[in-house]
């Protein structure tokens, strides 16, 4: 037998300015996000299907969402994605992307929060995904409020499994 060895950190936002470069602009009272760590692959999978409907709803809204941001949002207005990154050991962690452009079907940003889990990634990388792979998206707004996040928004009262029943592999 075998364990499974996989860890996760599902967004752990952090509203840090990048030294030199122009930064999405967030309120000091914007709501901020706890990073959900897991060692099991087997939680990884629990937290990931229960995200599922709520990943389905922020992709119904995104195209309305898109629009308004290739339209132009208002000033002050931060536009970010959530995407999954995944490295060469299949550890996983869903970050947040402050959007740059939207084109021919890919979302091309800057990752947001501090990479904690995936080997590869930083805080501050450019990051570009296709439009399918997306999480959940949010507009934060200079007063502190924001739009979409649902993802975000169920994430902050999920509790995650704590230990799988099974997490043995059989070789």
């Amino acid at each position: 037998m075998r364990r499974a060895g996989l860890a996760a950190a599902l967004i752990a936002f952090s509203p840090a300015l990048l030294v030199g470069q122009a930064a999405p602009e967030l309120a000091p009272n914007a709501p901020s996000d706890s990073p959900v760590q897991t060692t099991e692959k087997c939680i990884w999978t629990a937290m990931d299907r229960a995200m599922q409907p709520y990943i389905a709803q922020a992709r119904a809204t995104w195209p309305k969402a898109r629009q308004r941001y290739l339209a132009g949002l208002p000033p002050r207005h931060s536009f970010f994605v959530t995407t999954l990154l995944v490295d060469d050991q299949d550890r996983r962690e869903q970050v947040f992307i402050a959007v740059e452009s939207i084109q021919d079907g890919r979302i091309s940003g800057k990752i947001w929060n501090r990479v904690e889990v995936v080997h590869g990634y930083h805080l501050g990388d450019r990051y570009s995904f296709p439009e399918s792979d997306l999480r959940d998206w949010l507009i934060a707004k200079p007063d502190g409020t924001e739009e979409g996040n649902v993802v975000g928004k169920f994430l902050d009262g999920y509790e995650p499994p704590r230990t799988c029943l099974t997490n043995t592999v059989s070789d």
